[in-house]
């Protein structure tokens, strides 16, 4: 007799766990899915590629809803099947309209909700985030009929916002708290170089600086940005892109152990056995997740154990950023500023646009940031995970993978 799995979220880590478990163990769950948005399951990191025009909403979904009738998936997906309590003595989860499921395994996979800044305002019309297919509609309505945007944040998401808006007509101004963009992930000369092959399409930037409040048109809709250097911005739409906060409200209700998000062990188990945890909204060995590549490694994982194959362990490894912006290429992996240990190996060729920083301790890779030309990422990755002793290869190691295939390297 087949087990009962039910799957909270209806998301990209959660389905990746499904589309495992039906590979290895196709027959062994009847699987029941609740989903808050009324879709399968499509690309969340694609939904800048829809709002720059690049895409459709059709051309992102992984899943459509057919998929989930010819693997015998039953889908509940909408607001009101959005689950509202977890039953762990019963094994019962119940959403909001009163569907109820009974499970021998769950699965939460709730992912994160955006961080909105706690500013007077932040509840006007015309204040959104950057998270789902909601936001992406309404930005493209904004741009149809409105003229100002200001997007807070200069991080992936929020870069890739503004990219979409200036491409669909608006002017747009980027607003962030540091004087580098992409701080978390570039150095102050490849944020440099970011910012000026953004500002050739278009966009604006006002940093470093500090939002103080959003202004009414007093009739319940935003029309401007104070900061704390008494400038202002006139404004009809404001993104907030600031991060992401892990969605364990559930499974805090639920009396699940929680931390910064659901606490999980290396076989992506919570405190209670018969409970699974996968994505955004977890916490493993202290850290979070934002990036997808590890939340599908977590996938495969927790895929493993609830096959009853219980092997593998879920392992964190430096996740490499990308920016989802046509024509800007950069990459950045690893400890990319270095400390007062490490070496630095350096290219920069600013009339081409190229640049590349090597971190060098010990002899291994342990960060890197390429801008411009970034065909060499993915070998300096497995490099830097495999921990490669580079010390042979330290004079030509800059110029990338081409300089070390078979009889070439001795021919340079």
């Amino acid at each position: 007799m087949k087990q009962k799995l039910v799957i909270i979220g209806n998301g990209m880590a959660g389905m990746k766990s499904v589309e495992e478990l039906l590979s290895s163990s196709p027959e062994k769950f009847d699987i029941t899915v609740f989903g808050a948005e009324p879709y399968g399951n499509y690309n969340r990191i694609l939904l800048s590629p829809v709002l720059c025009g690049e895409k459709s909403i059709k051309d992102i979904m992984i899943n459509d809803r057919q998929w989930y009738e010819d693997n015998n998936i039953i889908l509940h997906a909408g607001p009101d099947k959005a689950v509202i309590s977890i039953d762990r003595i019963r094994k019962v989860v119940v959403s909001k309209d009163g569907t109820q499921a009974h499970y021998d395994r769950l699965l939460i996979s709730t992912g994160s909700k955006p961080f909105i800044l706690p500013i007077p305002g932040n509840d006007l019309q015309g204040v959104i985030a950057f998270r789902d297919v909601y936001d992406v509609n309404t930005m493209l309505d904004y741009s149809k009929q409105k003229t100002h945007a200001v997007v807070l944040g200069g991080g992936l998401l929020g870069l890739e916002a503004a990219n979409g808006l200036a491409k669909r007509g608006m002017q747009v101004t980027v607003v962030h708290s540091n004087a580098i963009l992409l701080n978390r992930q570039l150095d102050s000369t490849a944020g440099y170089l970011l910012q000026q092959a953004l500002e050739r399409r278009g966009v604006r930037f006002k940093m470093p600086a500090k939002t103080l409040s959003l202004v009414d048109d007093g009739k319940g809709h935003v029309k401007a940005v104070l900061f704390a250097d008494d400038s202002e911005l006139p404004c009809d739409l404001f993104v907030m892109a600031i991060g992401i906060r892990p969605n364990i409200a559930l499974a805090q209700s639920a009396g699940i152990h929680c931390e910064k998000g659901i606490v999980v062990s290396d076989t992506l188990q919570t405190y209670d056995p018969s409970i699974y945890a996968v994505g955004e909204c977890i916490q493993h060995r202290g850290d979070t997740f934002g990036l997808v590549a590890p939340l599908f490694e977590q996938a495969k994982v927790c895929a493993n154990h609830l096959c009853g194959h219980g092997v593998a362990q879920y392992k964190t490894l430096p996740s490499a950023t990308k920016l989802k912006v046509t024509g800007i290429n950069l990459f950045s992996l690893g400890e990319f500023n270095g400390d007062e240990h490490c070496e630095i190996i350096l290219f920069s060729d600013p009339s081409a646009g190229v640049y590349k920083k090597l971190v060098i301790k010990n002899k291994h890779i342990i960060g890197l940031v390429l801008f411009g030309d970034t065909k060499d990422g993915a070998w300096y990755q497995s490099l830097l995970e495999q921990r490669t002793n580079i010390e042979d290869m330290r004079e030509l190691l800059i110029f990338g993978q081409a300089y070390f295939q078979p009889n070439l390297a001795t021919e340079v």
